[in-house]
């Protein structure tokens, strides 16, 4: 037998016998003859003796698991003797980049449902175009009232991509606003059946169990509710690291089965390791389960959408054959910072326009945002089989945004993708604070730009190429705007403090002297805010159209009100973005990967040295900016003054965003309230519930090893939930498991155990059977004094 084997391999586990104690006591620190020690313990252990519980006990482990489980028996409460269903596995090839040919497109199976909307996009890009085409006239206006000089061009140039950014901001808009102001509301009526099935997957990663759990619960009972559960399953799909997390999870999904009983097909799987994160996490699952299911509808870890709406995304599937992915639109809920509510309110009445207009143009080919949607699973697994692009991170290895590049290459292959921004009844948290959205933003940041990578793509369509370009340039727009900004600041800096060159190689009557239109500026400077406020006007408008809403957001005055404190503080925080986000950008130019760090999700405060830390660059950089701004011109200080006012202010503002008190009392007074604040929806509520109960429960702050130490049916649910038929290869051996072994051997007590381990030592541990029968075999500090007394 090899070496390690007791801790090592998967089957059978380590038995409790007592013996083993006895043998490990013979052990010196020699790790060759503690090695010997576990071996003699596998060999002289029966299969039969691989697990002796309480015989009330509902756990079973080992063969006796695997026999119930062919046999389709329960155990003794009601639990379900396996924690996850019979496999069946859909291949998911690597997807090629470069290689593609457009016989491997498939047919669609009802064309004339499949228009794209050239009317839309011409309306959209052209009106855009032309737009930007008068932006840049009017700026070419400002800069020529003499000899133009090489900073003006350069001020031309980067003042119309970035005017044109806005300009197709303002089109799309514009469109979703009259599409939504003559358009019928959505009927919310649920179909009488379902031919399909569905799994509803949750991947996790280190989040808070009680908050994922106690949402994943509701998901199922709102869908219960519909009368149509019996086509849907639920798997959360657990990444987690941390080992006090992954053992909550499992205590969590055990409080879920004994809940629900025996048919709540509700499943749970941990990867042991997290290959290509959240897009890998998804991948597992469907090369092991999707065979089974037809669709599969991905949520985030804070993601809360209601039955009607998951069994009417399934319907729409079901109706059309063509369909790849349907997206739904996220509406943000639950939040309390001021942050989060200015983001959630400025959400709720302006995402509706902005995603309708975006829905209208793009038609069948549009974009996933990976999570809230429903997808083919078979079309999934055929061709969204992730290639890692060559080179190192940031711009190498596994693709991060993923979504977007799964979205190109299901509609690649002749699937449509397109999204439903009426269907009610999806939602979503935001980040709390503005250093929690930095953080995040630095991931989004990298992954789209690594889509410069991916953008040129073989059989892409236009417009998947114009997502890509979407979000690259969302990103660049911001050290384009900074360069912008220092480039006029130069200009202005140069027509006060150089003097004019009279005598040039060239001959000429006038100096070489930068000039402007004052007056053209200052008309389209109003221009250029103009188009940039305006989508915030049109969903204002349409909320004060529509009684309803209009009541459940505070009333017409309130509303107003809520409007002008959005754009107040949109307009303080946007330069502290435009930093953040050209930092993150200057980074990943310069090779600095990103990492994934969880997301942080609830409300709550961040250390005040935290966030001066975060941001006392950016206050020196907005006291420099006004300082020589003012020394230069008064003039010029004022205009930049709400720049200069943003950043000089960045340590106070994140500090006040970021807090719950500001808040929690605009939302005393009616302010920046949303119709799903006033009038909490039902699922919402009865998540808040389960979570409550799962907070009492204690899950979240209880340590693994003791629970595992003291609890033995939780030890053997984990041993249960843990893989079988993995073995470890001779003669390699990681740090992590030899530290753990050698620590275990060590310890007299538990409490030496907790004291020792180190996180991913204690990973190790929960994955190892054999470990885990050493750790439940010491005794506690106050056991080991009454015996020696």
């Amino acid at each position: 037998m090899d070496r390690l084997n007791a801790v090592t391999m998967i089957e059978p586990p380590l038995p409790k016998d007592p013996a083993l104690i006895d043998k490990l006591d013979m052990v010196n620190d020699s790790g060759q003859q503690a090695l010997c020690a576990q071996d003699a313990v596998v060999r002289d252990t029966s299969r039969s003796e691989a697990m002796t519980l309480d015989p009330a006990s509902p756990y079973r482990g080992g063969q006796d698991r695997r026999a119930a489980t062919e046999q389709g028996e329960v155990s003794s409460d009601g639990l379900p003797t396996d924690p996850l269903p019979p496999e069946k596995r859909l291949a998911m090839p690597t997807q090629s980049l470069r290689a593609w040919s457009p016989r491997d497109r498939r047919r669609f199976v009802a064309p004339h449902r499949i228009r794209a909307p050239w009317l839309a996009r011409i309306l959209v890009f052209g009106g855009a175009a032309a737009l930007t085409g008068y932006g840049a006239w009017e700026m070419y206006q400002v800069v020529s009232v003499s000899r133009t000089t090489v900073l003006q061009w350069v001020l031309l140039v980067l003042f119309t991509i970035n005017f044109s950014w806005i300009a197709l901001a303002f089109t799309s808009a514009l469109l979703g606003f009259a599409t939504l102001l003559f358009a019928r509301r959505d009927r919310d009526t649920l179909p009488g059946a379902l031919t399909q099935r569905t799994a509803v997957v949750m991947p996790i990663y280190n989040e808070s169990t009680a908050r994922v759990f106690s949402a994943f619960a509701a998901i199922r009972e709102s869908v219960e509710d519909t009368g149509l559960g019996e086509h849907f399953d639920y798997f959360i799909l657990s990444d987690t690291t941390q080992p006090d997390i992954w053992l909550a999870e499992e205590r969590a999904f055990l409080d879920l089965r004994r809940r629900y009983g025996n048919d709540c097909r509700i499943y749970y799987r941990h990867r042991v390791k997290n290959t290509h994160r959240k897009a890998g996490n998804i991948a597992d699952f469907v090369t092991r389960w999707g065979g089974a299911y037809d669709h599969m509808l991905v949520l985030d870890a804070d993601s809360l959408m209601t039955g009607r709406c998951i069994v009417r995304l399934a319907h729409t599937m079901e109706n059309d054959p063509d369909a790849g992915i349907i997206q739904s639109l996220p509406m943000i809920i639950n939040r309390n910072t001021l942050f989060a509510r200015v983001q959630q309110f400025a959400a709720r009445v302006y995402g509706p326009l902005i995603a309708k207009g975006l829905a209208v143009w793009m038609g069948k080919d549009g974009n996933y945002w990976g999570h809230n949607a429903i997808i083919r699973t078979a079309a999934f697994a055929a061709h969204c089989g992730l290639p890692d692009l060559p080179g190192k991170p940031p711009f190498g290895g596994h693709i991060l945004s993923h979504d977007f590049v799964e979205a190109g290459l299901i509609r690649r292959a002749g699937w449509t993708v397109y999204m439903i921004p009426e269907m009610a009844g999806s939602y979503e948290e935001s980040p709390p604070s503005l250093i929690d959205v930095a953080a995040r933003d630095r991931r989004w940041c990298q992954g789209n730009l690594q889509h410069s990578r991916v953008i040129g793509a073989r059989g892409f369509t236009l417009a998947t190429r114009q997502h890509f370009a979407t979000g690259i340039f969302s990103y660049l727009a911001s050290p384009l705007w900074l360069l912008q900004l220092i480039v006029g600041i130069v200009l202005v800096w140069q027509t006060h403090y150089v003097r004019p060159e009279y005598f040039t190689r060239e001959f000429s009557l006038f100096p070489v002297w930068p000039r402007f239109d004052p007056e053209r500026a200052l008309f389209l400077f109003a221009v250029t805010m103009g188009i940039l406020l305006a989508p915030k006007f049109f969903g204002l408008l349409l909320m004060l159209l529509t009684k309803q809403e209009r009541r459940a957001s505070g009333g017409g005055i309130r509303l107003v009100i809520s409007f002008v404190v959005e754009i107040i503080l949109s307009a303080l925080l946007a330069p502290i973005m435009m930093l953040i986000q050209s930092g993150a950008v200057f980074q990943i130019l310069a090779g600095r990967d990103t990492g994934w760090q969880p997301q942080r999700r609830d409300d709550g405060s961040i250390p005040f040295r935290d966030i001066v830390r975060r941001h006392r660059t950016h206050t020196i950089l907005g006291l420099i900016t006004g300082v020589s701004a003012f020394m230069i011109a008064p003039s010029l200080f004022g205009w930049m003054s709400p720049t200069i006012v943003g950043l000089v202010l960045a340590i106070p503002i994140s500090w006040a965003a970021g807090t719950l008190a500001l808040g929690l009392a605009l939302k005393r007074v009616g302010l920046l309230l949303t119709p799903e604040e006033t009038t909490r929806p039902p699922i919402a509520e009865r998540a808040g519930e389960l979570n409550a109960d799962f907070l009492r429960d204690g899950f979240d702050d209880a340590d693994a090893l003791d629970v595992i130490h003291r609890d033995a049916d939780v030890r053997a649910w984990h041993e249960m939930l843990l893989p079988y038929g993995f073995k470890r290869h001779r003669g390699q051996i990681e740090a992590d498991h030899a530290l753990a072994l050698a620590k275990l051997i060590d310890a007299e007590t538990i409490e030496d155990a907790r004291a020792w381990l180190k996180p991913k030592e204690r990973m190790v541990v929960l994955q190892d059977r054999g470990m885990l029968s050493m750790l439940s075999k010491l005794p506690t500090q106050r056991q080991l004094s009454a015996e020696a007394a």
